[in-house]
């Protein structure tokens, strides 16, 4: 049986189903094929709309699915949703409600109508199946863990009417134990911690990496009246807002230093985190005797937790899905969908890698991307891509590094990566300013080859998939200096394993640089900048190469690096807006009572980037028809070292697309 797995919202990739509609209203979208229970693609819509979160419908993901299987969209026996269809169709009529202007059409209808205008599919009402949330994380969890019978436990903000569900994984399927009520969502309870200190939605591990620069003793009065250990697993939990506002906390503002204040209450939300989900975890491991763990929901990717369950010693071992959010509830929608109709349950094989979305095309494809660029770059395909990467490594450089299949997930795990010698701690302060352009406490983290892990973490005897980056573990004390670069205030890092069976590619370029230095241990970043969700075609790792400070870029086998200047090629390239992309005038009236006319160019989805430009800027955007060059946008005036800067900075934010003429 071949189905389609999805997660996020109904919204087309022009417009949202309402104006400044939340942003968390379904997000996460994605695409999963399987057949037969098998994994045959997995990717989230984000990668090709460039929307991080995204909550569009996952159009482009779906299509990238069918094409890597290599079917027609006739071929589809049914298709699963990762939301229940009364869970969704209420909270479609609260949207309506709120925005009259939209009109009224509930899910089965806009699932269909989309996949029958995109796709010419006709859906037979009961081949599109609406499985519970938690039941979708779970199954994607339990049935790629490899084990014969676990307690699975889904952990979220909110699935219809519960935040976290325990589960008795059997060879019989999933049987619920115990559900927790929305009082009780430990997501959302780190989410209002997030949104306190200056963050968004999803930024909840920016939060979990600034917890060990603070002191979690400072706030510890507060935190732990918020809560309530009681018997049998449960608890109580009280809002965090009200409660620090109380006490003189002055939430952060976005843009605003981090001050002791803020660190020491993120370490005390991390610690509220950490107590109250071992207290749950710890109880049911009790109770049912189970010593594996598949734990799985948006808490599941709070790594540092992770950890401290490793080193609990309550299991044998625990599983982590390298999509647990809710992008990964899409393969569990299309599992639990085959269930439903009668299908044999999905083998428990072993998930080792999250290579799932589409590969990056054949070496003729990317060389004919590459040279359709040769006006800013020059490229070059080495005897050995690898062996010239690990010396270009062993020698300082930073480099986009772009592979094979990319990853199902939030996390690059070598496909879709930046790479940099793992040993100088000037190296994290350096990528964080010349890419990430962001905070620079934040820290990044470590890949190792399986052979010398041991050698250099700290690893718990609780067996882990260390494949997907999903653990902090601690640096051993004796090999802290030597990875500056990865090791986080704490000693701690985000651990990620590469073996040979997973990736042989990449676990050679990381022993390969180990055999060149002394230390098989690279520093290991998604691969894009602070205003993109992580590149997936050669396109998007140029666009990223061309709007940072990169050293270097590798994909497949060839060598990239900038053309002398390079700078003057941008007038060559044509832009073309995004599907969001907008323009816009207004009438500014001034304090002294002037009215000036501003020119903004936006992003139109929610909390999209809005920035002011000139006059000459918004004339040659306005222009834009995704044909005609800059160069011969600009007409007589010519581009100007002044419009080329603001040009690129404007691409450098993602505002509109820049390419070479018929791409």
């Amino acid at each position: 049986m071949l189905v389609l797995g999805l997660s996020g919202n109904f919204s087309d990739g022009d417009v949202d189903l309402a104006s400044r509609m939340n942003d968390d209203f379904f997000h996460d979208a994605a695409a999963c094929l399987i057949r037969d229970g098998k994994t045959i693609a997995a990717v989230e819509e984000e990668r090709f709309n460039r929307i991080k979160k995204t909550t569009k419908f996952p159009t482009e993901a779906i299509r990238a699915c069918l094409d890597l299987a290599g079917v027609t969209p006739s071929q589809i026996d049914a298709v699963g949703h990762y939301f229940q269809e009364i869970f969704v169709d209420r909270a479609l009529h609260e949207l309506y409600l709120q925005h009259p202007e939209a009109p009224i059409r509930y899910s089965r209808e806009l699932i269909t109508d989309q996949l029958g205008a995109e796709f010419g599919i006709e859906l037979p009402a009961e081949r599109l199946v609406y499985a519970e949330h938690h039941v979708s994380h779970a199954a994607s969890c339990f049935l790629r863990s490899g084990m014969k019978d676990a307690l699975v436990v889904v952990m979220d903000g909110r699935g219809e009417m519960h935040s976290t569900t325990v589960f008795r994984g059997g060879r019989g399927g999933l049987e619920p134990l115990a559900t927790y009520g929305i009082d009780k969502s430990l997501g959302q309870f780190y989410e209002a911690a997030t949104h306190l200190l200056g963050y968004r939605m999803g930024d909840e591990y920016k939060v979990m990496g600034l917890a060990p620069y603070g002191d979690a003793n400072v706030h510890r009065d507060i935190f732990d009246s918020l809560y309530t250990l009681k018997s049998g697993g449960d608890f109580e939990l009280r809002p965090i807002t009200g409660a620090f506002f109380v006490n003189g906390f002055v939430p952060r503002r976005k843009g605003q230093d981090f001050t002791r204040e803020h660190m020491d209450f993120a370490a005390g939300v991390q610690r509220t985190l950490e107590r109250i989900a071992m207290h749950v975890l710890g109880y049911w491991a009790d109770y049912t005797g189970l010593t594996k763990l598949c734990f799985v929901g948006g808490v599941a990717h709070n790594s540092s937790l992770n950890g401290v369950i490793l080193r609990s010693g309550k299991f044998d071992e625990v599983f982590i899905h390298p999509a647990a959010h809710d992008a990964g509830a899409a393969e569990g929608a299309a599992l639990a969908a085959a269930t439903q109709l009668g299908e044999a349950p999905a083998r428990r094989s072993r998930l080792f890698s999250a290579s799932l979305g589409p590969a990056l095309g054949d070496q003729e494809d990317v060389q004919r991307e590459l040279a359709s660029w040769g006006d800013l770059v020059l490229f070059e395909r080495p005897a050995d891509i690898v062996e010239c990467a690990a010396e270009l490594l062993a020698g300082g450089a930073v480099l986009g590094w772009a592979q094979g299949r990319s990853e199902f997930g939030p996390r690059a795990l070598g496909n879709r990566s930046i790479l940099a010698d793992a040993r100088p701690g000037e190296n994290k302060h350096r990528i964080n300013s010349m890419v990430k352009k962001r905070e620079g406490y934040r820290p990044f983290a470590p890949v190792v080859t399986e052979e010398a892990a041991g050698a250099y973490f700290e690893l718990p005897p609780t067996r882990a998939n260390y494949d997907f980056m999903s653990f902090v573990v601690q640096v051993r004390e004796e090999r802290r200096a030597e990875l500056g670069a990865v090791t986080h205030v704490d000693g701690s890092a985000r651990l990620q394993i590469v073996t040979q069976e997973a990736n042989e590619r990449f676990h050679r370029l990381v022993r390969r640089f180990g055999e060149l230095t002394g230390t098989p241990v690279l520093l290991n970043t998604s691969f894009n900048n602070n205003a993109e969700p992580i590149v997936q075609t050669v396109q998007d790792a140029v666009t990223c190469f061309l709007t940072t400070e990169l050293d270097y870029l590798v994909i497949e086998d060839f060598l990239i690096r900038r053309r002398w200047g390079h700078w003057l090629g941008l007038d060559g390239l044509v832009p073309r807006h995004r599907p969001v992309t907008r323009l816009v005038k207004r009438v500014r009236t001034t304090p002294a009572g002037h009215r000036d006319v501003v020119h903004e160019i936006f992003l139109d989805y929610t909390n999209g980037p809005r920035a002011e430009i000139s006059p000459a800027a918004f004339a040659v955007l306005e222009a834009a028809d995704g044909k005609r060059t800059l160069e011969s946008l600009a007409g007589d005036a010519g581009v100007s070292d002044d419009l080329r800067k603001e040009l690129h900075l404007l691409w450098q934010g993602r505002f509109f697309v820049l390419a070479p003429t018929g791409r």
